[in-house]
């Protein structure tokens, strides 16, 4: 077997599909976001905007999440030593996970390195709680939940995206005595749409079933005190066990479950991917715990996000460019073709300093090959400007089709 042939076959048929991923090297600004610096190969600097992070509210330069990471370092030192079972959990995991449980009203909360990992990890262990557990599942679910659905040896049923009769269909179709869950997300991230909360909580309330909501693009933007749609739409209480990120709008990173007692307990007690992963650094649960605490009272900055988010995507309609738009923060572009995609975020990049990533399959379906932009209070009217005049200039240049498409 010739390994390398086949290493480069793989990575040559992604150069052909104009699907191969490139990352560039930057220097975020501290107090100067949403600007950085973009270090070239040839050695060269370059100063760029971002307009594809997922910090969307900013809160990784904000004074009082780096004070608390400062006060944490000093005390503590780097890392945590080691796996929350052995020596661990620290006084700042305790804070953060309290943090939580009040922020979306639950009994308790289990801190993960990662959203991703607490999707896998959560949704692969509830069948050896539920022997025989029937998940059913969105069919546009992050990957993170898929692979928990998949690896987790059980049942599963895949409804049509946001289609609450296909899901009716299928719950009524299996045994009423086995255990169900139902798997969804409150915004999904590649369109930018919400997923029907109270429509799926009543059907799980006639079924029998738990509730499984990914609140990961909405948690510290929505909702009076930024616990998510949920939390917007009075319906926290009808969802058994919610996920969150600690990387997107708070800034720094880790990912959470929020559930009962009992249930943080046993996923706690029988998942891998907690039980065998070194915890957060201090610093960064000291960090979060801030951005989390600050944001339950800062709704001024969650309306100068979402007055952006309108602001940018009223200008790109503007210039009639086929944008998506159901009404959350995130602005997504279809260009349709991966390597138009990519031309037009190179151009961005080296014409306008403009950093947006493609966004191509298998992240999205073929066809509908985009560019994400996620605006942000950072972002302000001269940021705003420059994008939507090189967007302007780069479409008619590429003779891209000016075709509005809404939600």
């Amino acid at each position: 077997m010739d390994y390398t042939a086949k290493l480069d076959q793989a990575l040559g048929n992604l150069h052909q599909e104009g699907r191969y991923r490139t990352f560039i090297d930057i220097e975020r600004r501290n107090g100067n976001f949403p600007h950085a610096i973009w270090r070239q190969a040839d050695g060269t600097e370059k100063d760029i905007t971002v307009w594809c992070g997922n910090d969307y509210l900013g809160m990784g330069q904000h004074p009082v999440v780096l004070a608390a990471m400062h006060e944490a370092i000093d005390a503590t030192g780097a890392g945590s030593g080691g796996t929350r079972n052995i020596s661990g959990t620290t006084v700042y995991h305790k804070r953060l996970e309290a943090e939580l449980a009040d922020l979306h009203g639950k009994e308790a909360a289990l801190l993960f390195t990662s959203a991703y990992i607490a999707n896998d990890a959560t949704l692969s262990t509830l069948p050896k709680l539920f022997p025989g557990l029937i998940i059913y599942s969105d069919a546009l679910n992050h990957a993170s939940m898929i692979e928990g659905v998949r690896r987790n040896g059980g049942a599963k049923r895949v409804f049509r995206h946001n289609d609450v009769e296909h899901l009716r269909e299928l719950l009524a179709a299996d045994d009423p005595d086995a255990p169900k869950l139902i798997a969804f997300e409150s915004i999904y991230s590649m369109d930018g749409d919400f997923g029907p909360i109270e429509a799926i909580c009543d059907l799980a309330d006639e079924f029998g079933a738990l509730t499984y909501i990914d609140e990961v693009h909405a948690v510290g933007m929505y909702g009076p005190r930024g616990a998510g749609v949920a939390e917007r739409d009075r319906l926290m209480h009808r969802l058994d066990i919610i996920n969150g990120t600690l990387a997107k709008a708070y800034g720094v990173m880790g990912g959470y479950i929020a559930a009962s007692e009992k249930m943080c307990d046993a996923i706690r007690s029988y998942a891998p991917g907690f039980i065998f992963t070194t915890s957060l650094p201090p610093a960064v649960a000291a960090g979060a715990a801030a951005s989390v605490r600050h944001l339950k009272t800062d709704q001024a900055l969650r309306d100068a996000h979402q007055a952006q988010a309108k602001i940018l995507k009223m200008r790109l309609k503007g210039l009639g460019l086929p944008i998506i738009d159901y009404g959350s923060h995130i602005v997504p572009v279809i260009v349709g073709d991966p390597v138009h995609t990519k031309a037009l975020s190179d151009m961005m990049l080296d014409q306008h300093g403009i950093y947006v990533q493609p966004i191509n399959f298998p992240t999205v379906p073929r066809g509908t090959e985009r560019l994400r932009f996620t605006p942000s209070p950072v972002h302000g009217p001269k940021e705003i400007d420059a994008l939507v005049h090189a967007m302007d200039a780069l479409w008619s240049q590429c003779a891209l089709n000016r075709a509005e498409m809404t939600a």
